[in-house]
């Protein structure tokens, strides 16, 4: 099974301006083999594939000599990305849905590099890099299994990572418990258990928010391209990494407390997508990363032999978890009191119960 393994690397002055120009030219090899299939398309109904793409790769470093001091394989990724944001294009046109056409790249709109086999070697604390040379990596923890690509990325606020695609032969396993459990997620309580757990909702955006306006004002106040401007687009990325950092943490310990505790998870499947059209909803959906949660839970879920089952969301708030009957209430009233069975618990306790039962007859239905 493959996994990956995220560290922080350290370039020095030099190394940080090789690596600009390198993902400068990539960014040029990724808009020339766009424009190259699309205009083969549009003038000449030419359908250009990923095999046709790469033969025009010697001639461009012939018009381009900057090309050569790119590793090959990373110039090879560069057109594979331009082919698979095609394969996506026409798999979602299949799909009934309406995606947008693959864009060109602007300024500062590519940020990573791959090496899918070879021209890297990591020895110790550091990373070789062919074209580029030797990094330092700060490897907090061991990398387990064989490496077989590697992929260096710079975020918005100018640091640099890479992260290692390896191959593991050993399954992780978590000792199972016999357990299962249902899990509303909402806005209020980050999440519901259909045991009676509550977890408080960080709101980790909101929390950030004062910050995040003033550092907004400065950089709307400042001159587009000047020194200040700079300096407060830097603030404001610092202030979204610090959020994105934060849930990124919670969501991972969330996860894994719940993949050690249960055998069976139950999510609803949630339209996510859609529920952030609510504006007035918009801004706290976002902050409590209900997709996040549900996909890292998945994946760890997936390594330790044990499940996730996704239900269909429909009416588990408004039916009765004691005795089946639909009792209608709007999204302000937080508890759930039946008329018929005299049943009064929280709200999103109620649902929790319904996705656990959902979930356990999805999974008798498929045995």
């Amino acid at each position: 099974m493959n996994k990956v393994f995220r560290y922080r690397i350290y370039p020095t002055k030099a190394q940080k301006s090789t690596l600009a120009d390198t993902l400068e030219l990539c960014r040029w090899a990724y808009n020339e083999t766009l424009a190259l299939r699309k205009n083969a398309w549009e003038f000449e109904q030419e359908n250009i594939g990923y095999f046709e793409s790469k033969k025009m790769l010697p001639g461009w470093k012939v018009i381009k000599p900057e090309l050569r001091n790119v590793h090959s394989q990373v110039l090879q990724d560069v057109v594979q990305r331009v082919d698979l944001a095609f394969q996506a294009f026409f798999r979602r046109c299949k799909n009934g849905e309406n995606p947008g056409y693959p864009r060109f790249k602007g300024k500062n709109r590519y940020d990573s590099i791959t090496y899918t086999q070879s021209g890297f070697e990591l020895q110790d604390n550091k990373l070789w890099l062919s074209k580029i040379g030797e990094i330092k990596v700060k490897l907090h923890r061991p990398i387990v299994g064989s490496i077989k690509r590697l992929t260096i990325r710079k975020n918005s606020t100018g640091k640099w990572f890479v992260s290692f695609l390896v191959d593991i032969d050993n399954q992780e396993t978590i000792p199972l418990t016999g357990q299962s459990v249902g899990v509303d997620v909402g806005i209020k309580s980050f999440l519901t258990l259909s045991n009676g757990q509550d977890i408080p909702n960080p709101r980790f955006f909101v929390s950030e928010e004062k910050h995040l306006a003033k550092a907004q004002r400065r950089l709307s106040k400042a001159v587009k391209g000047s020194p200040e401007w700079k300096k407060a687009l830097k603030i404001v990325g610092h202030i979204h990494e610090r959020i994105a950092n934060k849930r990124q943490d919670f969501v991972q310990k969330v996860s894994l407390e719940l993949v050690r505790a249960y055998d069976l998870i139950v999510f609803e499947d949630l339209n996510v997508k859609a529920m952030i059209k609510n504006h007035c909803l918009a801004k706290h959906i976002a902050d409590v990363s209900w997709n996040k949660l549900i996909s890292i839970t998945t994946y760890k879920a997936e390594w330790a032999g044990k499940d996730v089952e996704l239900v269909e969301p429909s009416n588990t708030s408004q039916m009765c978890s004691g005795c089946g009957q639909i009792v209608r209430k709007n999204l302000s009233e937080r508890t759930h009191s039946c008329p018929f069975c005299s049943l009064v618990l929280s709200r999103d306790h109620n649902a929790a119960i319904n996705i656990h039962r959902l979930g356990l007859q999805s999974v008798a239905q498929k045995a």
